[in-house]
């Protein structure tokens, strides 16, 4: 005869909280634009992986190791952080809890966290991407060109309708327009300030002139 098993009220209330718990651990990124990234980014660097290693970064609460990936990095240009090359970037062994998997010997741009210690961490809600398939305007736009719009917002348009609550804001549309967060504005487009202070999308990698796209144009 096979044997049932029954669960008491309190055991299944825990192992259900515990199943929540699996859940809510699970990385979660909301889209970001690549000008967002930058202006809230701790650092942003252009940089090569040249090595890997799991390394022990202290215990947790209850005594367990802290486990996380070192990738060794050739810095090749700091577009915003420290005065100070970065040797090493850390994160997460494994990507349910946002760790970020990089290729040995390929050139990244990526942004992330600077710690107190002064260790970079970076996650999958990070904007991390292998330079070569970044655009002109978005290298550009790392270089000099976002930073001239931090003064600016972004708003991502989810669902129509939508629109713009404040002069100083863009709407990004590419979800909407093209089934995808790496549209056009994502790809080619700073959202800058005009004269008149108010915001509005840029398309290129050279100074504006007078190349504006109207505030509510996608």
């Amino acid at each position: 005869m096979l044997s049932k098993c029954v669960f008491s009220a309190p055991l299944l209330l825990a192992l259900m909280v515990w199943r929540l718990g699996e859940v809510a651990e699970a990385c979660s990124c909301s889209p970001t634009h690549p000008q967002q990234a930058y202006c809230t980014t701790d650092i942003a660097i252009r940089a090569k992986v040249i090595g890997q290693k799991e390394v022990v970064a202290g215990n947790d609460n209850y005594g367990n190791p802290i486990r996380k990936i070192q990738y060794d990095i050739k810095q090749m240009k700091m577009f915003k952080g420290p005065q100070q090359e970065i040797k090493a970037i850390f994160t997460a062994p494994i990507s349910p809890v946002c760790g970020v998997s990089l290729e040995r010997e390929k050139e990244y741009l990526i942004t992330g966290k600077l710690e107190s210690d002064g260790s970079v961490h970076i996650t999958l809600c990070d904007f991390i991407e292998p330079w070569v398939s970044l655009t002109v305007a978005q290298k550009r736009g790392f270089e000099t060109r976002y930073e001239t719009g931090c003064d600016c917002r972004i708003v991502r348009c989810a669902s129509v309708p939508c629109a713009v609550n404040d002069p100083v804001e863009c709407l990004w549309t590419d979800w909407i327009t093209e089934s995808t967060v790496a549209g056009p504005q994502t790809q080619h487009y700073t959202c800058i300030k005009r004269n008149d202070n108010s915001c509005a999308w840029y398309r290129g990698a050279a100074p504006p002139k007078t190349d504006f796209m109207d505030i509510e144009d996608p």
